[in-house]
């Protein structure tokens, strides 16, 4: 998911800051293949970049690399149009929104153009050649179970971020939703919906929802934004550490959050390896043969105690290759 919110009002297209990582030309003799990120702005997506380009690198890819920098489907979809135009052989893309991005899509296979997603996914999976993500649902059990350690397996747990159309949000709300079950002593007092506002409008409806509940014992955000905007709602309330909470992704503002101890742990996934799991899919059919429809790549638990540890550091995001 990204991981960042909705913008509030409409942005040209000449201000999408597009981040071509190589040329579409062609020129090369390489393959021509496309990403286009969630958003561009972001650790995670700017960590699976790093991953594709490398990889592209190695197998002989001519790899472009785009992305807007807010999370809107209005916006990202004239970044795919823009993409037809060019004509790669693959496109492989995060989509904002599952619906809405189904049209964009099959124009781009209707003009013979191999399509598939990473991390979100589209309602229309038949459209697709290939789909790589992390298995969100297990994380979002994960991060249940570890939430539910946290607060002694008693409290009130708030989720925050949970939102329609971003295939990603669902799974992990709904992982974590159906684990809670096993805690009989542990409240599940809804979702903060934060489609508006950036990590300041977060942290003002998480702040709310604090101020409202206080049996509150721990929150479960679920993406970068959500994660910021949460520990410094928790950090402006006053109640860091008497707090709970578990973001997702580990970017370095998360992990100075975790080090600092408003965050007590963070679920991470593995965006270079999705990065680099795509462009070798794409090679694969450019080469005429069938790739694997669907990859799951695992998350990790990270926490103060284990942040410095080597096996941990391939799940850390950097927003430079």
């Amino acid at each position: 998911m990204r991981r960042t919110t909705i913008a509030l009002t409409m942005v040209s297209v000449t201000a999408l800051a597009l981040t071509g990582c190589s040329s579409d030309s062609g020129s090369t003799g390489k393959p021509k293949v496309t990403f286009i990120q969630g958003v561009s702005n972001d650790p995670f997506y700017q960590s699976m970049a790093c991953g594709a380009k490398a990889e592209a690198a190695k197998i002989g890819v001519d790899l472009n690399v785009q992305g807007a920098n807010n999370w809107d489907v209005s916006l990202q979809t004239p970044i795919v149009q823009s993409a037809i135009a060019a004509k790669p052989r693959v496109l492989f893309i995060a989509p904002n929104d599952a619906t809405g991005m189904v049209a964009p899509l099959r124009t781009a296979k209707a003009a013979g153009i191999k399509v598939a997603t990473v991390d979100t996914t589209i309602k229309d999976t038949g459209l697709l050649s290939y789909r790589i993500a992390t298995d969100n649902v297990a994380a979002g059990a994960a991060a249940a179970d570890a939430l539910a350690k946290l607060i002694g397996e008693k409290g009130d747990v708030l989720l925050v971020g949970e939102q329609p159309g971003v295939t990603t949000a669902v799974q992990r709300a709904q992982g974590f939703r159906d684990q809670l079950k096993k805690y009989p002593n542990i409240t599940y007092v809804g979702n903060v919906f934060t489609n508006t506002g950036g990590v300041s409008g977060i942290s003002a409806l998480v702040s709310s929802k604090i101020a409202a509940t206080p049996n509150l014992a721990g929150v479960f955000a679920l993406a970068t934004d959500q994660s910021q905007g949460t520990n410094n709602a928790v950090r402006a309330a006053g109640k860091s550490g008497a707090i709970k909470v578990i973001g997702f992704d580990a970017g370095a503002t998360q992990v100075d959050q975790l080090k600092q101890g408003v965050v007590q742990a963070l679920v991470a996934q593995m965006p270079t390896e999705i990065g680099r799991l795509a462009v070798q899919q794409a090679k694969a059919i450019v080469d005429g043969k069938k790739p694997a429809e669907v990859t799951g790549t695992g998350t990790t638990i990270i926490t103060a105690d284990n942040v410095g540890n080597p096996e941990t550091a391939k799940y850390l995001y950097s927003s430079t290759c």
